[in-house]
């Protein structure tokens, strides 16, 4: 059996580059299951893929995407618990079942994707998903890396509390899925944005408490610091990297949590914060944060299911070689709120 396969073909300097061809499928070991794949979420790791901007080995030729979610068409003859039909999403590393990930496994990147209509994976990094649910297989697949790095920073090293304070950077698709996740745990919300729309929409939306626009206030840790009487917050999701921290740091209460994710806004060597000097005078817990185990991905899809929660979906593309292109330009120009999806199952 054939599948449609979409491959980063050359040089890795154009999201262009994406093009489809058709391979076979692969059957599924003993211990792995094929995965009939209905929808892919983009995540900007993908851009920086596709253009020589992520700092992790990848693979020549490489199916690009991490995020899946689909139903099992095969089973192996090893497998017990899961069966042919059932609604699955897949770990982003099919090797980290549980603790940390050395980011040498991860889909899309050093190991083939999903950018394709079959894939095999071993059954346990696989995550059932409940079956009356009102999300859709594109809203499961926002979980796999946007998700589960939100949970991550909320639950993978110190729980989050009802009532404590969480600002989110930006409005891409982690920082939305933190903020809906933090909300439905009872917390308090910051959202920083350079548009003032895109705040009043992600207020009306997803029920952001307070929003903070970095263009008007260059220096928001101080805007921070008013809504929170002068304490700060006790986590940060922080997406923009060296650009970022020191407002970051800044911002956290005495012994808060700053939880390093994304490096989308870069500054020289010459400009780098005293991060150590910051750390210290927040007493600032600052953790990089490599995604989620299936361990903490099966821990978000029991949450998200039973408080039934939608997932920011924005945008869905069709699965051919051209809208897949548009998807990833998409992506790319940061006018998206939320996640970017590819329905391969119309």
């Amino acid at each position: 059996m054939s599948q449609t396969v979409i491959r980063l073909r050359g040089k890795r300097n154009s999201v262009r580059n994406l093009k489809a061809c058709k391979e076979d499928v692969q059957p599924p070991t003993k211990h792995e299951v094929l995965v009939k794949v209905h929808a892919v979420s983009l995540n900007y790791r993908d851009i920086a893929i596709a253009t020589s901007q992520y700092p992790f080995p990848v693979k020549e030729n490489v199916i690009p995407c991490s995020d899946a979610a689909g139903t099992i068409a095969t089973v192996g003859d090893g497998v017990k618990g899961l069966a042919v039909g059932d609604r699955v999403i897949c770990a982003f590393d099919t090797s980290n079942i549980f603790g940390d990930s050395d980011l040498l496994n991860g889909q899309g990147g050093p190991v083939d994707g999903v950018l394709c209509e079959y894939i095999a994976v071993p059954a346990a990094a696989v995550v059932k998903v409940p079956e009356d649910s009102p999300q859709s297989f594109s809203e499961w697949s926002t979980l796999v890396c946007a998700g589960v790095t939100a949970w991550n920073a909320l639950y993978g090293a110190i729980p989050l509390k009802p009532g404590q304070v969480v600002l989110c950077q930006g409005t891409g698709g982690v920082s939305i899925c933190g903020l809906i996740l933090a909300k439905a745990a009872g917390a308090i919300t910051i959202v920083t944005s350079s548009s003032d729309e895109k705040l009043e929409l992600v207020k009306s939306t997803f029920g952001a408490d307070f929003g903070i626009n970095y263009k008007k206030h260059p220096e928001w840790s101080k805007e921070v610091l008013k809504i929170t009487n002068g304490e700060g917050v006790e986590y940060v999701l922080e997406n923009g990297g060296s650009g970022t921290v020191k407002e970051s740091i800044s911002s956290v209460k005495i012994g808060g949590n700053v939880s390093v994710i994304g490096f989308l806004s870069p500054t020289s060597q010459a400009e780098m914060p005293d991060v150590a000097h910051l750390a210290l005078e927040r007493g600032a817990v600052i953790r990089g944060v490599h995604f989620g185990s299936a361990q903490l991905l099966q821990d978000l899809v029991r949450f998200v299911g039973r408080k039934r929660l939608r997932l920011p979906v924005e945008k869905e593309f069709a699965f051919s070689e051209g809208d897949v292109i548009k998807a990833f330009e998409y992506l790319q120009s940061g006018a998206h709120i939320g996640k970017v999806c590819i329905k391969v199952v119309d």
